[in-house]
């Protein structure tokens, strides 16, 4: 259940060691400014997508490294607000919300958490983009770590109080496609999800985005995470 949590509360995929920044000035920001409008255009002209995902979760203790999770499996999201993430590995597990709930599913220990889906929650999921709800210039600072025609990876820091410290994305330069997202919480919890093999406009069934608990599942309701907290 931990890595299913942690991983959507700071859902995003980089390396934990910075890569050379990109280089200042006039062409580095216009290339920022182009590779923002793509991702921007991507999402906003698709309905809902599909993808396959591959999760790896670094956690830290004490300042220290800790340990690290990895999971995968596949998701789907559609507007307005819906996705369905399926765990396959390490153990099936899921986490489906259909705009305004959002339950987390642990077959293994039979129990399922419910909670109000909140902004803090979807921010710090960096779902706003995939479902083509959020603005990048008006909700983070952008700067570039590498920005060309080969290669995107750009820092978003939000512009408000979130439950993360900042977001890491690479897309692809020609189309805005997100390969790979990164989220740094507050602690210094790197979450890694790289997607493939995405699809659009599949007109995915509402039924993908509804839960019922399965006879024998504790439901735990929980209120969603507030901004600013650890």
């Amino acid at each position: 259940m931990a890595s299913l949590a942690g991983g959507l509360a700071a859902a995003g995929l980089a390396s934990a060691d910075p890569p050379a920044p990109a280089a200042g000035g006039a062409p580095a920001e216009a290339c920022v400014t182009r590779a923002v409008e793509a991702i921007q255009e991507r999402y906003e002209a698709v309905r809902d997508l599909s993808a396959d995902f591959v999760q790896t979760t670094r956690s830290v203790a004490l300042g220290a490294a800790g340990t690290v999770a990895s999971s995968r499996g596949s998701v789907v999201f559609a507007k307005p607000g819906k996705m369905r993430w399926a765990y396959q590995e390490p153990e099936p597990s899921l986490v489906v919300s259909d705009g305004h709930w959002l339950w987390i599913y642990d077959p293994a220990h039979q129990e399922v958490q419910k909670l109000p889906v909140g902004e803090g929650f979807l921010s710090g999921a960096a779902i706003q983009f995939l479902l083509g709800e959020g603005e990048i210039r008006r909700d983070f600072e952008v700067t570039a770590e590498t920005c060309s025609d080969a290669k995107v990876e750009l820092v978003l820091v939000p512009r408000r109080d979130a439950s993360y410290e900042k977001l890491r994305v690479r897309s692809d330069p020609k189309t805005g496609e997100l390969l790979e997202t990164t989220v740094i919480d507050l602690v210094g919890n790197v979450t890694q999800i790289a997607f493939s093999g995405m699809r659009t406009n599949l007109a995915p069934a509402d039924e993908q985005f509804r839960f019922r608990a399965p006879p024998g599942v504790r439901v735990i309701e929980l209120e969603p995470p507030k901004p600013g907290s650890p």
